[in-house]
């Protein structure tokens, strides 16, 4: 950590890029989590309601999606390797590692729609919120990729590798969790809140 203080000076944008990159990645991950846990309200508890799951759920998709852009654009400022600004929307424009960084485009356009849906849940038809609600099982595994293969963490069996093999277990244990416990009717009426995975009625 002591030699990382001159490495930083040097090249600050290229640090903030990973950080950024790393930390959108996870909350992005634990927002996906409680999204596919919140579905259940046979998992919550009286200490813990299932509004608390879906407003930390929708908290920490919005915090995501802001290290997500922190990281898209340090990447285009940082002049070590040319991205380019179209990169930002436009899937496989980049000057670096094309395809890789495309697929981190593509999530990145899916996410920004599932977030701006769900902002205006209440205005769309419930089936319209859904189907783009659901492109969250497409975007996450194009993140999950963009990160194995273009984090400098992640390279050569680094421990950003690790982080990514447990990021995919915590979703596949979630996952399993929300289709093997049965669900319990609901009592109360629905509050609507917006979110990024899955938290939709069935």
């Amino acid at each position: 950590m002591i030699a990382a203080g001159p490495a930083f000076t040097s090249a600050p944008l290229w640090y903030l890029t990973r950080a950024s990159a790393i930390l959108g990645f996870v909350l992005l991950t634990l927002s996906f989590a409680l999204g596919l846990a919140s579905t259940r309200r046979a998992l919550t508890r009286i200490g813990w309601p299932r509004f608390a799951t879906q407003e930390l759920h929708r908290n920490l998709s919005l915090l995501a999606v802001t290290f997500i852009f922190l990281h898209i654009v340090t990447a285009i400022t940082d002049t070590y390797v040319h991205v380019g600004w179209w990169a930002l929307v436009v899937p496989f424009v980049s000057g670096y590692r094309r395809l890789w960084v495309g697929l981190g485009t593509l999530a990145f356009d899916a996410v920004l729609a599932v977030v701006a849906t769900s902002l205006i849940r209440d205005r769309l038809p419930q089936p319209v919120w859904r189907t783009i609600h659901w492109t969250m099982y497409l975007a996450w595994p194009l993140v999950f990729v963009h990160f194995l293969e273009t984090g400098t963490d992640s390279a050569h069996g680094r421990w950003g590798l690790y982080l990514d093999l447990a990021s995919l277990l915590l979703l596949l244990l979630a996952s399993t969790v929300r289709w093997l416990v049965k669900d319990i009717p609901e009592t109360a009426p629905r509050r609507s809140h917006g979110a990024i995975a899955g938290h939709g009625t069935r």
